[in-house]
């Protein structure tokens, strides 16, 4: 398959695939890995921001900044910014690092800290877009906050939907059950949870 790559990132990008695969080779421990997304889903994820025009992007689950790279990029493209939460710090870092190598830092706010409370800390409306790549054992108990954090035709697509279907099916469940809510399974990566939010 042919990636389409962003202007000028290529090499990055491509560098920063081949750093997380070597690294979640060698590293058995979760914390230790990088867990990035495909290239495949990066591109993915760049069409939908710029077809969105999204200006608010949320994304939970940094790790070294691979996706946080493609998301802004596209975000800039359409005058968008990006706000990006980890857990960990040393992460939060390598991320910073990398999004300074891509010249994107501008259109990034970079966080270190707990995605459950961080969402139940925002405002309602508050994300054109959210992008849900973390540790997915509390992902239904974020259901409420992500759904209530999305705009009226906002977006959330949630990575490891057919790689690690069991593990999502609690959370599954939860938006089968939520009125306006409309969830595809795109088989690209390793498969992506949509869910758009109805505009009323």
């Amino acid at each position: 398959m042919s990636i389409s790559y962003p202007s000028g990132l290529r090499e990055l990008l491509e560098e920063l695939a081949t750093f997380g695969e070597r690294n979640d080779a060698t590293n058995t421990e979760r914390a230790s890995r990088m867990l990035n997304i495909t290239p495949e889903t990066g591109v993915f994820l760049s069409v939908l921001v710029r077809s969105m025009s999204a200006r608010n992007i949320l994304e939970l689950g940094t790790s070294n900044g691979y996706s946080t790279v493609w998301l802004a990029s596209a975000a800039a493209a359409v005058g968008g910014r990006v706000t990006t939460l980890d857990v960990d710090a040393r992460k939060t870092r390598l991320a910073i690092h990398n999004l300074r190598r891509a010249g994107l830092e501008h259109v990034v706010e970079p966080l270190t800290g707990d995605a459950g409370a961080h969402l139940a800390r925002g405002a309602a409306g508050s994300w054109d877009f959210i992008f849900l790549d973390a540790d997915r054992e509390p992902y239904a108990t974020w259901w409420p906050d992500l759904w209530r954090g999305l705009k009226p035709n906002g977006l959330l697509v949630v990575d490891n939907a057919v790689s690690h279907a069991a593990e999502m099916e609690p959370l599954v469940e939860r938006i089968r059950q939520e009125p306006g809510a409309t969830q595809v399974l795109v088989p690209v990566g390793k498969g992506e949870l949509m869910v758009l939010k109805a505009t009323r």
